[in-house]
């Protein structure tokens, strides 16, 4: 928003300058138009002198006023040329301000669609993140209720030592091993005593 507000404020200096050269403009084709009012007015006072001295006064009169009023007009030509360049060249500007304007406007909905795809994707992931998290607890929950039972199965039974107040992984797998063991061992007594 900055970005625009100052592209905005070059525009309207811009469009300021282009209005005060077109006064400029326009103040030479009036000085033009006034000019040209006095050749008239020149010519007409000398419509009224006799011939021979309307031809010798036209003259000299004519050519010195040629002369000035072509320099003036040349000059005036030249600063109008200048002037019509110089609107061209702001009118140019103008149009590309208007352009980045529009850009950086994109620019800026593209950011806060984008700021939003990833805000819904941090908001799915924190719902997934729940999900999970619920899930390992249950997990936990089962695990431990697991490992209680093999450590019930293994400690406590007949003639067996109670289990040191903590177990570690290992040695829930050994206990639970050793039970499989003598199970295996007990079917395999019993196959033989069945068989005789």
């Amino acid at each position: 928003t900055g970005a625009i507000s100052s592209l905005q404020r070059q525009m309207e200096i811009q469009e300021s300058e282009i209005r005060r050269i077109r006064s400029e403009k326009q103040k030479l084709q009036k000085m033009l138009r006034e000019q040209e009012v006095q050749l008239q007015a020149v010519s007409d006072k000398f419509c009224s002198l006799t011939e021979e001295q309307r031809q010798e006064e036209v003259t000299v009169m004519m050519e010195e006023e040629n002369r000035s009023l072509k320099q003036v007009v040349t000059e005036q030509e030249s600063q109008l040329a200048e002037q019509d360049k110089l609107i061209s060249e702001l009118q140019e500007t103008i149009s590309q301000l208007r352009a980045e304007v529009v850009s950086t406007r994109l620019q800026l909905l593209e950011q806060k669609q984008a700021q939003k795809e990833i805000q819904s994707q941090a908001e799915a992931l924190q719902h997934k993140e729940l999900q999970t998290r619920v899930a390992l607890e249950r997990i936990s929950s089962k695990f431990e209720r697991y490992r209680n039972k093999i450590i019930q199965a293994a400690f406590i039974t007949e003639g067996s030592q109670d289990p040191p107040a903590e177990l570690t992984d290992d040695e829930v797998l050994e206990a639970m091993q050793k039970i499989i063991n003598e199970r295996v061992e007990f079917q395999q007594m019993q196959k033989l005593k069945g068989s005789k």
